[in-house]
């Protein structure tokens, strides 16, 4: 059974070609929520990713596991979940199949704004 939608001069990449091709994180406003992007390449077959957020002393912060994305542009939000911020910030994504093959992670650094009081 095929769960994609046919589109027009699309070309589906294996298993050994899948690959993330972007990975970007935004902070909210508010210090605590991440917002993430990434992006694969289309796939024949679904894979795995694993994403991890680690602080400035390499510790995990947040993390989440994606089985079987069914489109290619994802995107969700992490929670930092220390109370004091730790910066900078990596944001790690490995793109994988359980039976094989994996790829080597893609990283993306950033800082992370403290949260600004209200002033009114």
């Amino acid at each position: 059974m095929d769960f994609f939608f046919a589109e027009d001069n699309l070309k589906r990449m294996t298993p050994e070609e899948t690959r993330i091709t972007s990975l970007r994180a935004e902070p909210y406003p508010d210090g605590y929520r991440l917002r993430v992007n990434i992006e694969i390449t289309p796939f024949q077959k679904r894979p795995h990713i694993e994403v991890v957020l680690k602080d400035a002393n390499n510790d995990d912060v947040a993390s989440t596991s994606i089985v079987e994305p069914l489109g290619w542009k994802l995107e969700f939000t992490l929670h930092i979940r220390d109370e004091e911020l730790k910066n900078p910030y990596t944001l790690e994504a490995k793109l994988y199949y359980p039976d094989g093959p994996a790829r080597e992670p893609v990283t993306f650094s950033f800082e992370v704004k403290p949260p600004q009081p209200d002033s009114g």
